[in-house]
């Protein structure tokens, strides 16, 4: 029925391609896998037979809102299908929600109850509902007289806590009276988010001015970042890794008086060695970025350690090495949930990248 909320359902090859001319003719083209798959529910408007307006949602974020302006208002529809997916989402529980979009719609949301986190020339990055990002940094742990102190920040996936994470560690934790192990909250991962916090903290239980905190929902990696409005793989690495280190300069590091951010070289990883970069450009001055070299594994052929190493011993089985890898907390882990660990590998799980 005409300007009527329906559900799309787009397992339906017709339904979906409607859908995806639709969006196409609102200049989204990227329909890659990561981003289609991880749907949850799509909604849509029709007027006289033709898609006029769509949104969806993918775990607590809104993506593929598209409107155009047939008939009424694109603001009445945008209102409409906006406030529905919230409706929705409210409905099952889920109470705070993320967005990620072009910067020119960013007002459009801040008007319908969005807060907006930070910005970049291309998109924006906000969110409703609550905990939100306040309630996130009164959940940190702070000591007494932190303004006063010399307070650092790492942000890691640790997938898993390897020699090379322990050593950036303990170089922040020599040069600092506080360290910050933010560790990226995502099950993307081989190994779980409660998995990789696991390890970073008993990895790093030596060291008395070391704080771990998972990430949440402000630490992005790109295996979650939404990117269908982005052109390009590149571009979306860019303007992920822009509104990431913005949101930790302009929000994070100030609540909890971060002064430097550490880093380590990427000789392997084009992405991160990308995501690095542009740390290293968006970051100063109100925060320094300390660039820490790789450690070299010991009795190895390889150049520096790598949680990819790691993880390529896992799958063949090969733990003889770990010693030369890891710590003997990440080693022993390993050797408790190896077919586990296998398991999840062979069912599918990406090892490759950083």
């Amino acid at each position: 029925m005409d300007n009527q909320i329906v559900d799309l359902y787009l397992k339906d090859a017709a339904t979906k391609h409607d859908w995806q001319a639709f969006l196409e003719s609102l200049g989204i083209n990227n329909f890659a896998e990561r981003e289609v798959d991880q749907i949850d529910f799509t909604i849509g408007i029709y007027q006289a037979g033709e898609l006029v307006a769509t949104g969806s949602v993918a775990g607590n974020v809104l993506k593929y809102i598209g409107v155009c302006n047939k008939g009424v208002t694109s603001g009445a529809r945008f209102n409409t299908i906006v406030s529905e997916l919230v409706n929705r989402m409210f409905a099952k529980g889920v109470y705070h929600l993320f967005v990620f979009t072009k910067l020119k719609y960013s007002e459009s949301f801040q008007h319908i109850g969005f807060s907006e986190l930070t910005h970049s020339d291309e998109a924006a990055f906000l969110e409703t509902g609550s905990p939100d990002v306040h309630d996130f940094l009164a959940d940190v742990p702070t000591v007494s007289d932190q303004a006063h102190k010399k307070v650092a920040g790492i942000v890691m996936n640790a997938n898993p806590f390897t020699l090379g994470h322990r050593y950036l560690v303990e170089q922040a934790a020599t040069e600092n009276d506080l360290v910050y192990v933010f560790v990226v909250n995502t099950d993307l991962s081989l190994f779980s988010t409660a998995e990789r916090e696991q390890l970073v903290r008993a990895g790093t239980s030596d060291l008395s001015n070391v704080i771990v905190v998972n990430g949440g929902d402000y630490m992005v990696s790109y295996a979650t970042f939404p990117a269908y409005f982005l052109p390009s793989k590149d571009q979306a690495i860019t303007y992920q890794t822009t509104l990431d280190a913005r949101i930790f300069r302009d929000v994070i590091a100030p609540a909890l008086h971060v002064t430097t951010r550490y880093l380590g070289t990427e000789p392997t990883s084009r992405t991160t060695s990308q995501y690095n970069q542009v740390l290293n450009q968006e970051l100063p001055p109100r925060v320094a970025v300390k660039v820490v070299d790789r450690q070299v594994a010991a009795l190895s052929d390889q150049p520096v350690i790598t949680a990819t190493e790691v993880r390529q011993f896992i799958k063949n089985g090969s733990l003889q090495d770990l010693k030369a890898y890891v710590p003997d907390t990440t080693a022993q882990f390993i050797q408790n949930h190896l077919v586990t660990l296998q398991t999840r590998i062979q069912k599918g799980m990406n090892i490759d990248g950083n």
